[in-house]
C-alpha cells in the first residue's frame, strides 16, 4: 500500500509525465516552419518557446541537486532574453534533441529519488528559509514547472 507521500508524488508525476508526452507529441508534428512562426500576433514565436522549455528544464539540474546544467549556453538566449531581442537561436532540430535529452535525464533522476527526498529543500532556498518554509522542496519545484509547461504548451498549440 502507498503511503500519503508516495501517492502525491505519483500524482505529480503522472501529470508532469503526460504534460511531456503531450509536448513530445505536438512537437513531432510541427514543422521547423511552424516553429518559425509567432504563436499570436506579436507573441512569442515556436522555436523560442521550444528553446525556453529546453532552458528551463536544463535549469532544473541544478536546482534540484541533479548536477550541471548540460546545455548553459540556453540560459541568455532563451530565459534572460526575450524573443526578439535579435540573438540567433541554435536550428529546431538542435533545440528538440536539448529537449529531449533533457527531459530523459530528468526522468532518470526522478525515478531514482525517494519519497523523502522529493520533500527536500532545492538549491534556491537556504537551510533557516527552507525550515520556515518546508513546501519550498523539490515536489514544488517539479509542480510548478509542471504547470510552466502546460502553460506554454498551450500557446505552441496555436501553431498548428
Amino acid at each position: 500500500m502507498q503511503t500519503q507521500q508516495e501517492l502525491f508524488i505519483k500524482v505529480a508525476l503522472d501529470s508532469w509525465n503526460i504534460q511531456i508526452i503531450r509536448t513530445d507529441k505536438l512537437l513531432e508534428t510541427l514543422t521547423d516552419e511552424q516553429l518559425q512562426q509567432e504563436v499570436a500576433s506579436n507573441r512569442n514565436t515556436g522555436v523560442y518557446l521550444l528553446g525556453h522549455l529546453a532552458a528551463i528544464h536544463d535549469a532544473m539540474l541544478p536546482l534540484l541537486y541533479f548536477g550541471d546544467k548540460q546545455y548553459p549556453q540556453l540560459e541568455d538566449i532563451f530565459i534572460k532574453s526575450p524573443d526578439k531581442s535579435g540573438l540567433v537561436f541554435p536550428p529546431a532540430s538542435e533545440l528538440k534533441n536539448y529537449w529531449n535529452e533533457t527531459n530523459q535525464r530528468l526522468s532518470e533522476y526522478f525515478a531514482a529519488l525517494t519519497p523523502d527526498e522529493w520533500f527536500m529543500k532545492h538549491t534556491a532556498i537556504t537551510e533557516e528559509d527552507f525550515v520556515k518554509e518546508p513546501h519550498r522542496n523539490r515536489l514544488n519545484v517539479l509542480l510548478s514547472r509542471t504547470s510552466h509547461l502546460a502553460s506554454h504548451y498551450g500557446q505552441l498549440l496555436f501553431l498548428k
